[in-house]
């Protein structure tokens, strides 16, 4: 997979709306890593595609030194407000092909909600210079459950209809294969329930935190909002909507440069 997209500045004008509605990770990610990959506090972590931190912080929250690595300036600054509690974090300007990291100076990677942005050759090859002897690889998704409920179901329709390139951008479409490749061998999967409720106000800013939905001033921006509100009163209970999510966690070692 070779991404076409701008995914370092697409999300520059949305960051606000990333940071108060978009989802964290269940605390059951960290049993998970403690499991599949031998996670201790003594690990030094690379958050590659950190973003707003919202995946830097359990391990920092673990006692783990932290290198959240993010080409986009203004969600690096929204990270390090996040995170500015934390001593153990360290922001780097840097990118999945060109980490900026010395070479063998971390011992886990992590990727939230980011691997499908990479350039997934030159991000091998990255992550080998930069990962200690058999370091593991952890690629982490909150997943939109599409048939879980009406409300998910018309949530969904509405993303196909108005999204300006949902079906070239979503994560989903990082397959098995792709992994595989990417890994040189076979990884392991697991999974966790996770969910978030919305107001009318907070469903909105969920909705406008993804990248490929119609920035103000577009023509389909005003139509796709109607529609939300539609969808939220046909939905709503007791004044929210409950939006619900797979969180995947995929936890590999990378086996030979392609």
């Amino acid at each position: 997979m070779q991404p076409s997209h701008q995914g370092t500045t697409r999300f520059s004008n949305r960051v606000a709306d990333y940071v108060r509605s978009r989802p964290r990770y269940p605390q059951g990610v960290l049993d998970i890593l403690r499991s599949e990959a031998g996670l201790t506090t003594n690990m030094v972590v690379a958050d590659i595609g950190s973003g707003t931190g919202f995946s830097s912080e359990p391990f920092l929250q673990n006692g783990n030194i932290v290198h959240g690595v993010e080409p986009n300036a203004d969600m690096r600054s929204a990270a390090e407000t996040l995170l500015a509690k934390y001593p153990d974090f360290r922001s780097v300007n840097g990118t999945a092909e060109a980490t900026t990291m010395p070479d063998r100076s971390i011992d886990l990677i992590v990727a939230g909600q980011a691997f499908h942005w990479f350039d997934q050759v030159k991000t091998c090859e990255e992550f080998r210079r930069i990962l200690r002897e058999d370091g593991p690889v952890v690629l982490i998704w909150n997943t939109l459950q599409e048939d879980a409920t009406p409300f998910m179901r018309a949530y969904m329709s509405l993303l196909h209809q108005f999204g300006t390139d949902f079906k070239e951008v979503v994560h989903t479409n990082v397959d098995r294969g792709q992994l595989q490749a990417f890994y040189g061998g076979d990884f392991v999967k697991r999974m966790l329930p996770n969910e978030q409720r919305f107001d009318r106000e907070g469903l909105r800013s969920r909705l406008l935190s993804s990248s490929y939905t119609p920035p103000v001033g577009h023509p389909n921006h005003e139509p796709m909002l109607r529609e939300l509100d539609r969808i939220f009163e046909q939905n709503q209970e007791g004044g929210e909507v409950r939006m619900e999510y797979a969180t995947e966690v995929y936890v590999g070692r990378l086996q030979s440069i392609r």
